[in-house]
C-alpha cells in the first residue's frame, strides 16, 4: 500500500472564486492589459476591483469604499453585518432588511434597563451584545430567509426605543 506524500509548506489563504462574465472584446482588452501589468487575468481584475472601490462613495462625505474598508470588514459574519447595518443601512437587500429589522427588534441583544416593568433598549452601535448576536446569528438568518419560524428566536420582554 502506497502512502501519500506529503506536500512541502502550508496551504497559504487563497482569494475566493468568482465567476465574472466578460464579452469577447473586454475579455481580450482586459487580458491585453494584464500582460502589460505583467499579471494573471485574475490578479489584474483582482488589482483592478481593489483599485475601482477608491472611487466608490458610500456617503455625501465623499467617502469611499476603500476609505470605509477597515470600518466595514470583520472576519465574522454577524459583526460584519450589524458595522453594515449601521453604518450604511440603504445598502441592505431585502433579506438583509428583515433580518436587521429581527435584531433591532429583539431586546435579547441590546443592554437596556427595566421601565415600567419591561425591558427598554436602544439601537445604537455601543447598545449591541455582540455576544449575543453570534450566538443567535444562524437562527436570525433562518428566519429573515423564511427558512424558521421566528419562535427559533430569543425571547424577551419589552420594546426598543428608538429603532432605527
Amino acid at each position: 500500500m502506497l502512502k501519500k506524500k506529503k506536500k512541502a509548506g502550508c496551504k497559504l489563504n487563497r482569494s475566493q472564486v468568482v465567476a465574472v462574465r466578460l464579452d469577447p472584446k473586454l475579455h481580450y482588452l482586459t487580458g491585453l492589459a494584464a500582460r502589460k501589468h505583467r499579471r494573471t487575468l485574475s490578479s489584474y481584475i483582482e488589482w483592478a476591483v481593489q483599485e475601482s472601490l477608491k472611487h466608490v462613495c458610500l456617503n455625501d462625505q465623499g467617502r469611499s469604499v476603500h476609505d470605509e474598508c477597515d470600518s466595514l470588514w470583520d472576519i465574522t459574519e454577524p459583526d460584519m453585518f450589524a458595522k453594515l447595518a449601521f453604518s450604511h443601512p440603504e445598502l441592505l437587500n431585502h433579506t438583509e432588511q428583515i433580518k436587521w429589522k429581527l435584531i433591532r427588534e429583539n431586546g435579547a441583544l441590546w443592554q437596556g434597563e427595566m421601565k415600567d416593568g419591561l425591558w427598554a433598549w436602544r439601537v445604537k452601535p455601543d447598545c449591541l451584545i455582540i455576544k449575543a448576536l453570534r450566538k443567535y446569528w444562524e437562527a436570525f438568518c433562518a428566519v429573515s430567509e423564511g427558512d424558521e419560524d421566528a419562535s427559533v428566536l430569543p425571547g424577551w420582554k419589552g420594546r426598543g426605543l428608538d429603532n432605527g
